[in-house]
C-alpha cells in the first residue's frame, strides 16, 4: 500500500508466459506478483551493475596492455600480473 491507501501489484512479464498445458482459468496461478524495490535496494543494484561494468572494462584493457608489452619484447616474470 502507498500513502493513498491504494493496493497495487506489479507483475513481471516473464512470469506471464507459461506452457499451454499449465494454464488454469484463474488469475491466481497465471500471474505472479513481484515486489517493487525500495530506493535503497535500487541504489545498491545500480552500484553492483556499475562495479560489474567497470570490471568488465578492466579485463580487456589489461589483456590488451599485456599483449602490447609482449609484442614489444617485455616479459613480466613476477608471480601475479
Amino acid at each position: 500500500m502507498n500513502a493513498a491507501g491504494i493496493r497495487r501489484e506489479v507483475v513481471a512479464p516473464s512470469k506471464l508466459q507459461r506452457p499451454s498445458g499449465d494454464r488454469v482459468k484463474t488469475d491466481a496461478k497465471d500471474i505472479t506478483a513481484v515486489s517493487v524495490p525500495s530506493v535503497g535496494q535500487e541504489a545498491a543494484r545500480d552500484l553492483v551493475r556499475a562495479r560489474e561494468d567497470a570490471r568488465g572494462d578492466l579485463m580487456p584493457a589489461r589483456h590488451r596492455s599485456s599483449k602490447l608489452l609482449l609484442r614489444q619484447g617485455y616479459v613480466y616474470s613476477g608471480a601475479k600480473a
